[in-house]
């Protein structure tokens, strides 16, 4: 009896491994056949992301990269041609092309100017001490004897004795000749004559002559400077009629950051433009006026249609 008992329990402990053994191998099974369909799921998801894409693509190396290998990167069958890595790369190119080209224009233009401004300066003389009843006319006729005057601007504060002016002469010698001037009485001062450090500002060239007539009309035409505000435009033609001729024509402007106002004045006769600029100093209203030749015509309003 004892000896059957042994058998059996040796024969259920053998049964109870048997068992355990089966089990951690079914276990073990599990777990390696759960691990593989993992491994196999992260393929198949890494199969359908596009190695390509910006996005895995380090930044130093698009910089880098991109042009050298951008023939070899389109070639891919997974790119269309209007699905670019780099879609901005031609564009910055032929901007950065643009910008270049129009920066060498804008260098080109500017050093072209200032050596027309240089030259410009070279020809110019700086006068001053020059008689406030002094005209430009006169001014130019004076230095016109050195070279030809190409242009001749009086400026200064109109309520001073003594302005100054630019002369500009059409080439260098005429400049340099014109220094010799310097201590010639015109009027009532000697005037001084040194080289000038800027050049006279050109007339805005829609301002001046088109044509024959216009340059006509500029014969009977003079400038007008500082006249009182309080003068009406009736009161100044009335003041050249009486003192030189019948007025075709006059212009009086003025805006609110000048104390003083201009006019262009169009006679019929040129003879009465040229007793015109002897009035130059002669009171009308409360101030002194500067009469000098005009270097533009007086053209008539041009009446813009109302809009609808």
């Amino acid at each position: 009896m004892a000896a059957g008992a042994e058998i059996s329990g040796e024969v259920a402990a053998a049964a109870a491994a048997k068992n355990s053994k089966l089990e951690s191998e079914s276990e073990s099974s599990k777990s390696e056949s759960e691990s593989e369909f993992n491994v196999q799921k992260l393929v198949d998801m890494f199969t359908k992301l596009n190695p390509l894409a910006k996005e895995f693509i380090p930044s130093s190396y698009a910089k880098q990269q991109s042009f050298n290998n951008l023939n070899a990167i389109t070639t891919d069958e997974s790119l269309s041609p209007n699905n670019k890595l780099f879609p901005d790369d031609d564009n910055s190119i032929n901007r950065r092309r643009r910008n270049n080209f129009n920066q060498g224009r804008r260098r080109l233009n500017g050093r072209s100017f200032r050596a027309q401004r240089d030259n410009s300066i070279r020809r110019t003389v700086y006068v001053s001490d020059i008689d406030q009843l002094v005209t430009e006319e006169r001014l130019a006729a004076l230095f016109s004897s050195c070279g030809q005057v190409v242009d001749c601007r009086v400026c200064g504060d109109p309520h001073s004795v003594l302005r100054f002016a630019f002369v500009e002469f059409a080439d260098e010698h005429g400049a340099r000749a014109a220094l010799n001037l310097g201590g010639t009485v015109l009027g009532y001062y000697p005037v001084r004559v040194l080289p000038s450090k800027t050049a006279i500002l050109p007339v805005n060239p829609t301002f001046l002559p088109r044509s024959d007539d216009e340059r006509e009309m500029c014969s009977r035409t003079v400038y007008c400077t500082n006249i009182d505000k309080k003068v009406s435009q009736t009161e100044v033609k009335s003041f050249f009629e009486t003192a030189c001729g019948e007025v075709t024509r006059l212009r009086l402007l003025g805006d609110h950051v000048h104390s003083t106002r201009i006019a262009f004045v169009e006679f019929v006769m040129a003879e009465s433009a040229i007793l015109a600029l002897n009035c130059s100093g002669m009171v009308l209203g409360t101030q002194p006026i500067r009469v000098s030749p005009s270097k533009t015509p007086v053209r008539s309003r041009v009446v813009r249609p109302m809009l609808q």
